[in-house]
């Protein structure tokens, strides 16, 4: 988000929709990808289980987002827009509204109305294998916040020297701009949570890694994306949910590979 607005200010419209594409199928394709694959390694002699409501939950999410995104490409492809150049921003900016709406009542129903159904799987199992979670806590509430507060001022001021070195790399590099966008900074940027995933789904913690991978994409196309569009709204930025053709019919197969193989069998995890 902080780079996002950073880019909005410098009118990088395109940089901002590339990088979060890229955030989105880093987290899907890579990153879960990745902590599947390594989870099986380690533990080939078990089926590793997961909470297959909540991730059916997250797929349903992500399939709303991809038609939010999908309709504007649609209208701007098809040249069926009434006011050239308008109509898409428009459709844009009212999806946009509906997605942090929706995305505010998943919060709800997650947070408030059904805790319970996000409980993990194996949340019954002996405490001696979760005797982990029994450990003494690092950081209180408060340095945690204090933390995240200096971290976040320090990204924002990383931000935007990042920004304004992007063009710069690209000529130096000899590497597009879309490149840098989509593969560069959503891998540099997400490594820590990259990283997280994969630990635990080591430790035969499926729950967390899809929380992190798919809720982390859920997150950033429910919440961010349309965030961003309404920024730019607010800045007077022509931001809007139009991703092009290809990055739109790239997310719309990645998320419904994803959708399929969250609904079925657990026993696909088995090495």
């Amino acid at each position: 988000m902080i780079i996002s607005i950073y880019a909005l200010k410098s009118d990088m419209i395109r940089v901002v929709q590339q990088s979060l594409l890229g955030s989105i199928l880093s987290n899907m394709l890579l990153v879960l990808g990745c902590a599947f694959f390594t989870g099986g390694i380690v533990h080939y002699k078990k089926v590793q289980v997961f909470n297959k409501a909540a991730a059916v939950v997250n797929s349903g999410l992500l399939l709303m987002a991809v038609m939010g995104i999908l309709f504007p490409a649609v209208l701007h492809f098809t040249h069926s827009e009434v006011h050239l150049g308008k109509s898409v921003l428009s459709l844009s900016r009212f999806s946009s509204c509906i997605m942090l709406v929706a995305y505010a009542s998943y919060l709800f129903f997650q947070l408030r109305s059904q805790q319970n159904f996000y409980s993990p799987v194996d949340e019954e199992v002996d405490t001696c294998e979760n005797s982990d979670e029994e450990e003494e806590l690092e950081l209180t509430k408060w340095e945690a916040i204090i933390w995240l507060g200096i971290l976040t001022v320090w990204v924002s001021v990383l931000s935007g020297y990042l920004v304004d070195a992007i063009e710069g790399a690209s000529e130096s590099l000899n590497m597009s701009v879309a490149f840098i966008s989509v593969i560069l900074l959503p891998i540099v940027g997400n490594a820590a949570e990259h990283a997280s995933a994969i630990m635990f789904a080591v430790k035969d913690k499926l729950d967390i890694t899809i929380g992190v991978a798919i809720g982390s994409s859920t997150q950033i196309s429910m919440f961010v994306i349309p965030f961003c569009v309404v920024v730019g709204w607010c800045m007077g930025k022509d931001m809007d949910l139009n991703f092009q053709l290809f990055e739109t019919a790239t997310l719309f197969i990645t998320v419904l590979v994803v959708a399929f193989m969250m609904q079925g069998r657990q026993t696909i995890l088995k090495a």
